[in-house]
């Protein structure tokens, strides 16, 4: 069975990380591997590659057989092409000059579109980080008017129950002040009876010791005569 160039796994859960490997085709898929040739990590946006361009393209050429996601990593970093274009050099359909060039060209341009992807990524992460903002200060704001507005309502109810306090102290005081004024009428009310009875007492008492001085002095003269 010939040689696979395949994806071994490694990394922690969630997070992949593979190597890329050449392994007997006959060995478990983490098993045992003949060769290392780069890494793959799809965590990142582009993906990471790291490959060793000559030991893949040998490994091709000697007719390792890659997997699917391996196939498609060598043909995205031009391996697969590259192994096109030497088979049209052993088939004398074009020179080595004319497959570099074309190579060359193609290398260019894949670094172009991968450069452009890059942009595109930061363009679209400055978007999405100023949308971001925009909303968290939107959040923010409604957060803040809604304390606002809270803390207004919690004003007015201190506000209403000050007022409601001083009306009640307020009251309390009439009440008080009108309590005084019943007092100090009842009472001037009672000296005044007191006062108006003690006055009469005092004239009857007058009058009683008048008539008994009165009433001794007719007594003696009538003795003097007699």
């Amino acid at each position: 069975m010939p040689a696979r160039i395949r994806l071994q796994r490694h990394g922690k859960k969630g997070r992949p990380f593979y190597h890329i490997v050449i392994a007997d085709g006959r060995a478990p898929r983490d098993g045992r591997f003949i060769e290392k040739i780069g890494t793959y990590n799809p965590t990142t946006n582009p993906a990471e590659i790291i490959l060793d361009f000559d030991k893949a393209l040998t490994w091709l050429q000697n007719g390792a057989q890659p997997s699917d996601t391996a196939r498609a990593i060598l043909s995205y970093k031009g391996v697969i092409y590259k192994s096109h274009l030497l088979k049209g050099v052993k088939k004398g359909a074009l020179t080595e000059e004319q497959a570099e060039v074309k190579f060359q060209n193609w290398l260019r341009e894949k670094e172009e579109k991968i450069e452009a992807k890059r942009r595109g990524l930061t363009e679209a992460e400055r978007v999405e980080r100023k949308k971001a903002l925009d909303e968290e200060a939107k959040v923010n704001e409604a957060r803040a008017a809604e304390l606002a507005k809270k803390r207004a309502v919690e004003l007015k109810a201190e506000k209403d129950a000050a007022a409601e306090k001083a009306a009640e102290s307020a009251t309390e005081e009439t009440v008080v002040e009108e309590k005084t004024k019943v007092v100090a009428e009842e009472t001037a009310e009672v000296v005044a009876e007191e006062t108006k009875e003690a006055a009469e007492e005092t004239k009857e008492v007058v009058a009683e010791e008048t008539t008994k001085k009165t009433s001794a002095k007719d007594t003696k003269v009538d003795k003097t005569e007699a």
